[in-house]
């Protein structure tokens, strides 16, 4: 697995009804004639509001800022991370269309079945890089090294319909059904129109992009009457499924979906066929569609979340798609088939395969529970917790990432509130938090943490992306105290104190003029310094090898506490040091309290 899979269709099951005619599809099988609605777009269902958050990468897996996003009548532009966000868009109940644009890359998109919730999606632009140039009135043929190609006649157009004269740019990618990419790649989803205006769901067995430029980089296309002869390579490990004959489907940018027409031929392993018109091409299997919802729980009914999601069938390949916030993930399979459910954690932990079973056929649409068996080598965690403004108001209009063992978690924040869950494995227990505020423009740095399992409460973060170094606590429900500037930060890591004998990492901060004092004083270990510490009692000269955190010079602490100190990072000099600390404790008049807080400081000596 691969945690850039684009999340496929995430949604509730819809019941949806549709006046619809019937006519006889030739591919229902029996004597069941299929019922076909008069308009494609019957199959969609009502208008509905949905929110979507995505991230637009390039090849690389790197973030593109600046792409525009647009759903519907709704727009927006990706930021610094790639990263988009845009509520309350109308889609359709069983169809959502996500397009992605910006100059340097080919016209990118994503469709869905939208979901109640936080609809997510990535999609990996490709960049519009030249392969070759033809000439209007010659007939010339562009290859692509591994054998695709495409012979023009030399007749074009532009948008408008005029003719064009001079020299044409190809644009042009082959997309191959192996590559693991692929699905985040190639626009909208595996879901058609056939010749007789049915539904289906595609097995493919490759696509070609090819988009033509002018001279001025003005968009072009075939002139009325002309073809162009295409080819497209097949991968090995497919040609034992490959027809000797099959559809052509292309893709409208305008609604979203492929369409099919015209067919190509197999002649060695290479797929030949014969196009009026360019967008992507597609060479595909068609197959009726159900819809199938999974929910996912634990042996307590617990839902789970973050999950991937394989369904194979071995007549039309395999399906891959990712559990969502509420435990749900659904999409289209065929119908009548027996399919294999396989649901991961990742690719984490040796890409161990939590659950595989054998379910269906299905005939119409379904939903199913699978209940993961207990595993000792995963474990569940939630991570929690506040995000405000720099001034300490709630975040409205935002979103928090968690990067976890080469993965990134990413959440909206409509509230100032986060919940984050997943599982992760048990030889790895640290993880960074980052929160970024659109509405303000400003994000947090990458702090790391702790988890503290099964539930890590993070406590408040702030998007101050001005501020480099901060500390903040919070005392049982009281106001969050935060404070910033100059801050020292040392190791010592041969003390010449008389109470401990192993390094010390002090930190202080003072302001007489804000009242504030704070000093945290670690012993720590000698060579793994990062790790789990619990109270140093710094007066005690009885064990000058004890090791441990204390926070008793500033904060009227009695002589010992319960607090739990996960030191997550200690740089170099010049470096971050992370500390998140949470626990109870109390004060001289025996009063109990509770205390949770984060220092990111940077290191001075």
């Amino acid at each position: 697995m691969k945690s850039n899979k684009v999340l496929l269709t995430i949604l509730l099951l819809f019941c949806l009804s549709f006046n619809s005619c019937e006519k006889d599809d030739g591919n229902s099988g029996g004597d069941q004639q299929e019922i076909i609605p008069n308009t494609f777009s019957e199959y969609f269902g009502n208008t509905i509001s949905r929110d979507f958050l995505g991230n637009v990468v390039d090849t690389n897996n790197n973030p593109i800022e600046g792409v525009t996003i647009t759903i519907g009548n709704d727009t927006a532009i990706t930021d610094n991370n790639g990263v988009f966000l845009i509520k309350d868009a109308n889609v359709k109940e069983r169809f959502g269309y996500i397009k992605a644009d910006k100059i340097g890359y080919i016209h990118g998109s994503r469709s869905i079945i939208p979901s109640n919730g936080t609809n997510k999606v990535t999609i990996m632009l490709l960049e519009a890089s030249i392969v070759g140039t033809v000439n209007s009135g010659n007939s010339e043929t562009v290859s692509l090294a591994n054998g695709s190609s495409v012979r023009f006649d030399g007749n074009f157009i532009e948008e408008d319909g005029s003719a064009y004269f001079g020299s044409v740019d190809i644009v042009m990618h082959h997309l191959d059904p192996v590559n693991e990419d692929m699905t985040i790649q190639m626009p909208g989803m595996l879901y058609a129109q056939n010749e007789e205006g049915a539904e289906r769901m595609l097995q493919t067995l490759g696509m070609l992009a090819v988009e033509l430029r002018g001279s001025g980089g003005e968009e072009l296309n075939l002139a009325e009457g002309s073809t162009s002869e295409i080819k497209i390579p097949v991968d090995a490990s497919l040609m034992s499924i490959a027809p000797t004959t099959i559809p052509l489907w292309y893709f409208d940018e305008v609604n979203g979906y492929w369409k099919e027409e015209g067919k190509a031929t197999l002649q060695g392993n290479m797929y030949v066929g014969t196009v009026s018109h360019f967008s992507f091409w597609n060479w595909d299997i068609p197959a009726e569609t159900i819809t199938l919802c999974v929910t996912t729980t634990d042996t307590e009914n617990n839902l789970l979340s973050n999950l991937a999601v394989t369904i194979t069938s071995a007549t039309y390949g395999a399906r891959t798609g990712y559990i969502n916030n509420q435990g749900e993930l659904c999409g289209m399979v065929p119908s009548g088939e027996s399919l294999e459910i396989d649901i991961y954690s990742y690719d984490l932990c040796d890409n161990e395969t939590l659950f595989s079973d054998i379910i269906g056929p299905f005939n119409s649409d379904s939903s199913i529970t699978v209940t993961l068996p207990e595993n000792d080598d995963i474990v569940v965690e939630s991570i929690i917790g506040n995000f405000n403004t720099c001034n300490d108001n709630m975040v409205t209009d935002g979103y928090v990432q968690l990067f976890y063992a080469n993965q990134t978690f990413t959440n909206t924040v409509d509230d100032g509130t986060f919940e984050i869950n997943l599982l992760r494995c048990t030889d790895d227990n640290t993880f960074q938090i980052k929160g970024s505020d659109f509405l303000n423009l400003q994000t947090t740095h990458n702090i790391n943490y702790t988890f503290t399992t099964p539930l890590t409460n993070i406590g408040t973060i702030s998007a101050c992306n001005t501020i480099t170094e901060f500390i903040q606590y919070r005392i049982d429900n009281e106001d969050l105290v935060s404070f910033t500037g100059n801050f020292n930060a040392i190791l010592d890591i041969n003390p010449s104190t008389s109470y401990h004998i192993h390094p010390e990492l002090k930190i202080a901060y003072y302001s007489v003029q804000d009242d504030i004092c704070f000093f945290m004083f670690g012993a720590l270990n000698d060579s793994n310094y990062e790790g789990t510490y619990d109270f140093l009692d710094w007066y005690n000269t009885n064990d000058r090898s004890d090791t441990g955190f204390t926070l008793r010079e500033c904060l009227n602490m009695a002589s010992t506490d319960n607090i739990t100190y996960n030191l997550t990072s200690l740089g170099a000099i010049g470096e971050y040091i992370d500390i998140n600390f949470s626990g109870d404790f109390e004060i001289f008049d025996g009063t109990q309290h509770t205390i949770n807080g984060v220092v990111h400081v940077l290191r001075d000596y």
